[in-house]
This record gives structure tokens, C-alpha cells and sequence, in this order.
């Protein structure tokens, strides 16, 4: 098999594919052959994305959808389940950055709407794709950490408290399914140029000399090769890490040492103890 079919016959529903990591996992993974199902909010995101798929030869389907709306969701997976029979694999890349700057000065509001995306909108999804996978006994289910999942990340509590809460809700949703072959992972995709990026510089001092340089950094460089999220993700989405589950994995770990059974599995957890 080539490595444009390696996902043929798989159908794969993305959430936040309108943009960023999202979008791009969507294009890579339909021209691997897959089906792929993209949820958004955004109209004109949504299409541009099909539009582009499908000028390169592959199959998509707008979805539009707030992940924070259990009713939505559930439309949405339902017309996916309709069209195409069943979901192979879910890929939760739906995140916003939410408020910027120290904790006392952040909108009690805004810092709630940061966890209702990032860690609510993955609860209701999964929700939505779970009884299907179980009743098949074949799934996947991969959610996007990011930035303060693993370590303190000052003048960024809404995004990293849920970011951070998300890994364990993946490692215990793992531990409850796992008895019906369906794997649960977290992937931590490196830092990426996207419009959280320029968020973090429009933030200026707010957000915290460190962020502005590493920031600048991505801008500058583009961030993590698109291909090494796109392998890891492959990965996860494949047969070949069904022994594989419950973890956070990030893109410059030593994950093929994972694969092959190398690296004891419990270094990829959210309390991640490793010798020195």
C-alpha cells in the first residue's frame, strides 16, 4: 500500500478543521485516502478547506458545528454516520487560546469559554462518536494538547488549565474503553505558526517575554515541520498503535521506540516522571 492509500476506506472526522493543525491534518489525511469529515463554525472556512480537498482528488464533508453545542454535535456526527456509515476516527483539534495575561486581570468569562471549547467540546464529541466505536469494538480517538498541558505556563491559565485537564480526561476515558479495542491518545503538536500566534504577539508584555520570543520564533521558522505532526498523527489513527492508549504523545518524543515496544509506556502520561 502507498503511502497516498494508507487511509483508504477509513473516515475521519476532524473538529476545528476549518484552520491551523485542524485544516491541516484534514488535508493530509484525505490525501492519504480518507473521508474526511470537517466540523467548524465557520462557513467560509469549511468550504475553502472541502474546496481545497477536493481539487487535490480527495472526499470531504462539511460539518458546520459549535463544538460547545451537545445538540450540534450530535447533528453533525449523525449526518457523517448517514452519508458514510460509520466513524473510524475522531481527531479533536477544535481549540481556542482564550484570555491572555495574568489571572486577576482575565475576564472570569472569557477564562470559562477557553474550557468550554478545549475540554467540554472534546467531552461532547467523543460522547457523540463513543457508542458506535464501542458496539464495532474499533476506534480512535485522538485529542490535541498543547502548551501548558505538562508544564506551568504563566499569564495562560484558561488555556493550559484546559489543555491540562483535557490529558487526563483522554487518559481515564482510555481506561474505561479500552476493554472494547477503542484507543483514546493525546497528541501535543509542537509549536505550530497559526492565528494563536499572533494573538500571543498582538498580546505584547501581557503575555510574558518567553511567549513574545518563542512566538517570534514560530513566525519567523513556521514552527514543528508540518510532517511530523502529520506522522505522529498517522500513527495514531492506524492499527499499528492499537496497543497504544491513554497517552500524550508529542511530536519530538521518541514515539516509533513506542511503537515498538522500546520505551516503558508510563513515561507518556500527564505526570510525566523521567530519570535524568
Amino acid at each position: 500500500m502507498t503511502d497516498t492509500q494508507v487511509l483508504s476506506g477509513k473516515n475521519i472526522l476532524i473538529t476545528g478543521a476549518g484552520r491551523g493543525i485542524g485544516k491541516r491534518l484534514a488535508l493530509s489525511m484525505a490525501a492519504r485516502g480518507a473521508k474526511v469529515g470537517l466540523l467548524a463554525r465557520s462557513r467560509g472556512e469549511l468550504d475553502l478547506a472541502q474546496l481545497e480537498i477536493e481539487q487535490a482528488g480527495g472526499v470531504a464533508m462539511r460539518l458546520r458545528a459549535d463544538v460547545r453545542e451537545a445538540d450540534q454535535v450530535a447533528a453533525a456526527v449523525d449526518r457523517m454516520k448517514v452519508h458514510w456509515g460509520q466513524i473510524d476516527v475522531l481527531i479533536c483539534a477544535a481549540g481556542i487560546q482564550g484570555p491572555v495575561g495574568p489571572l486577576m486581570e482575565t475576564s472570569p468569562k472569557a477564562w470559562w469559554d477557553t474550557v468550554e471549547t478545549n475540554l467540554h467540546g472534546v467531552m461532547l464529541v467523543s460522547r457523540a462518536v463513543l457508542p458506535e466505536m464501542i458496539a464495532r469494538r474499533s476506534g480512535k480517538i485522538i485529542a490535541l494538547s498543547g502548551g501548558g498541558s505538562l508544564t506551568a505556563r504563566p499569564n495562560f491559565t484558561a488555556y493550559a488549565s484546559s489543555k491540562t485537564a483535557l490529558v487526563r480526561l483522554i487518559e481515564t476515558l482510555a481506561a474505561e474503553i479500552s476493554e472494547h479495542n477503542v484507543q483514546a491518545n493525546c497528541m501535543s503538536p509542537g509549536g505550530a505558526y497559526t492565528s494563536m500566534t499572533d494573538e500571543i504577539l498582538a498580546a505584547g508584555e501581557k503575555a510574558g517575554w518567553k511567549e513574545i520570543e518563542n512566538a517570534k520564533q514560530v513566525r519567523m521558522t513556521g514552527g514543528v515541520q508540518p510532517d511530523k505532526q502529520v506522522q505522529l498523527a498517522l500513527f495514531l489513527a492506524s492499527e499499528r498503535s492499537n496497543h497504544i492508549t491513554g497517552k500524550v504523545i508529542h511530536v519530538n518524543d521518541e514515539w516509533r521506540k513506542l511503537e515498538q515496544g522500546q520505551i516503558n509506556p508510563e513515561l507518556y502520561t500527564l505526570r510525566r516522571v523521567v530519570k535524568g
